[in-house]
């Protein structure tokens, strides 16, 4: 009787997480992707998501220019705890890979950030990315499957990929071929802005 109440009380909790949003806080997570590297103030994707959804919604960037997964690992806590989100992107990753990070020690740095958000009572947005070609097809393949198990395995709402339309334009991106210019920041806000759970 008791594994039965536990498991009805579970399925309520995830679907509970899974309802949308009227008013959010929303704390991005990520790396200079997300931190507008290259760019103007104002210019960058969360910039542009903020004001977009403020004063509706609040945005908070905690996304820092080369971070990796062990080091949002490190940081989640306490910008949980301080800002208390609704809402966590974690768009991290990148760096790991561009390092030649072990990909075991990014799935299961992701995997215990989803963990921690959820049990600060924040649903996930998980935001992928893609390495360069020349790090080897069979490399660049297993990057982009950690994203896909993550996702799937935690049924979170999945960006797969954040620069999905321009992947392979080099000319929208900035002189280093990783970082994407500002025109086409918009384009990457509303590709986050249509996974978050918001009314």
């Amino acid at each position: 009787m008791l594994s039965a109440k536990l498991k009805l009380w579970c399925t309520l909790c995830i679907s509970l997480l899974a309802l949308p949003v009227s008013a959010a806080t929303i704390l991005v997570m990520g790396d200079s992707l997300s931190a507008g590297y290259g760019l103007t103030p104002g210019q960058g994707w969360v910039s542009l998501l903020q004001q977009d959804l403020e004063p509706k919604h609040r945005i908070i960037n905690a996304s820092i220019s080369g971070e990796t997964s062990d080091g949002g690992l490190t940081r989640l806590p306490d910008a949980l705890r301080r800002h208390k989100p609704d809402i966590v992107v974690l768009e991290l990753g990148a760096n790991d890979g561009l390092r030649g990070l072990p990909l075991n020690r990014m799935e299961n740095n992701l995997q215990q950030m989803v963990d921690l958000s959820r049990k600060a009572a924040a649903r996930v947005v998980l935001v992928g990315m893609a390495l360069p070609s020349n790090y080897g097809p069979q490399y660049t393949a297993e990057f982009r499957a950690v994203y896909d198990r993550v996702a799937k395995r935690n049924q979170l709402a999945y960006v797969p990929l954040l620069v999905a339309g321009f992947a392979t334009d080099i000319s929208k991106f900035q002189p280093d071929g990783l970082h994407p210019v500002a025109s086409v920041q918009a384009t990457m806000m509303r590709t986050v802005k249509a996974k978050l759970p918001l009314k």
